[in-house]
């Protein structure tokens, strides 16, 4: 019993004079450890009598505790000391560094203003695979065989026959094989094309398009849709104009341009997006699929329209290259925060 209130004292007078985490755990395996002069102690119990390995017990574990306490008092106040230390000379009323703002991609930004437009202009989202079916992405959409767009030149295609859509128009047939009238879509996502990076392509880009099919849909629709959304996302001056074109989906077909008023430069008309009357052969071919006649020409009519997301952002932003919308320099997205 003398030797543990020996050991004890020891203890806690070595654990005083710690003066950092070695000595203080140096003092810790010489009085706890294996070979610690109280587990010494604890280990000589076997030699003593029923009658006293209680009070030995008591006496051990009153030790242990009274040492291991101290212990962690003493870690306690070591690691406020080095804290202290570690900001001495620091003025801690100084404000803090304020920590960089993240802000939106220019593409997030154009895609999220024209999701809201339409949106508010009751067209709905819709999603579908960017590894689509040649069904899907050409021969609903009356895309002869010998079209130049189904050339391994102009298309990613797998060993399987699949592609990587070179359009979000694979979605508006997907959803008409499912939907009933009236649809009201677009179709915001990723497309893609085997064509040569410079100015103005990227292989890979954002397209949006969209989709309204009705009972009695018609040219003026289309015209007032897009010049509205137009107006909305450019300003209310925005000079709109709709070309004659050719596509394969649509009939009559639509390029539409608006003018740009750059600042030192002569206005200029810039195409923007492609739209037309949905060609009844595609809804022929869908009824067909479908095995009814829901979306038959005679029933129903609709327009279409797609536009880049790149695009758009370039002529909002007076951006002259795409390429910078890929190159992640920080020093060119921070003027769009």
């Amino acid at each position: 019993m003398q030797e543990i209130e020996i050991i004890q004292t020891d203890a806690l007078a070595a654990i005083t004079a710690a003066h950092d985490e070695k000595s203080l755990d140096d003092a810790r395996v010489a009085f706890l450890g294996k070979k610690g002069r109280l587990t010494a102690a604890a280990a000589g119990m076997k030699d003593l009598s029923p009658e006293q390995k209680p009070l030995m017990g008591q006496a051990l574990n009153k030790a242990r505790q009274a040492i291991t306490a101290a212990l962690d008092t003493k870690q306690s106040g070591l690691e406020e000391e080095a804290d202290k230390k570690s900001v001495a000379g620091i003025d801690l009323t100084l404000p803090a560094r304020g920590l960089p703002a993240g802000a939106l991609h220019p593409i997030t930004q154009a895609k999220d203003r024209t999701i809201e437009i339409l949106r508010r202009m009751g067209f709905s989202l819709a999603d579908g695979p960017e590894i689509e079916t040649e069904y899907h992405c050409f021969d609903a959409l009356n895309t002869p065989e010998d079209h130049p767009a189904r050339n391994e030149k102009d298309t990613f295609y797998f060993d399987s026959g699949k592609l990587l859509r070179t359009h979000t128009s694979s979605v508006q047939i997907r959803t008409l094989e499912k939907a009933a009238p009236p649809v009201r879509i677009i179709a915001p996502g990723s497309a893609y094309r085997r064509d040569e990076i410079d100015a103005t392509h990227l292989s890979v880009f954002n397209q949006l398009e969209g989709l309204y099919v009705d009972t009695d849909v018609n040219l003026g629709d289309l015209k007032g849709t897009l010049e509205y959304f137009l107006r909305s996302m450019f300003g209310d001056d925005t000079e709109v104009r709709f070309r004659p074109h050719f596509f394969p989906f649509t009939e009559p077909s639509f390029e539409i341009d608006i003018k740009l008023h750059a600042k030192g430069q002569e206005p200029k008309w810039m195409e923007i997006a492609g739209c037309g009357m949905v060609d009844p052969a595609i809804f022929e071919s869908i009824c067909e699929t479908r095995g009814d006649d829901v979306f038959s020409p005679d029933k129903v009519t609709g327009f279409a329209f797609g536009m880049g997301i790149e695009r758009l952002a370039m002529i909002k932003w007076g951006i002259k290259d795409i390429r910078l919308l890929i190159e992640n320099d920080e020093r060119f997205l921070k003027q769009f925060a």
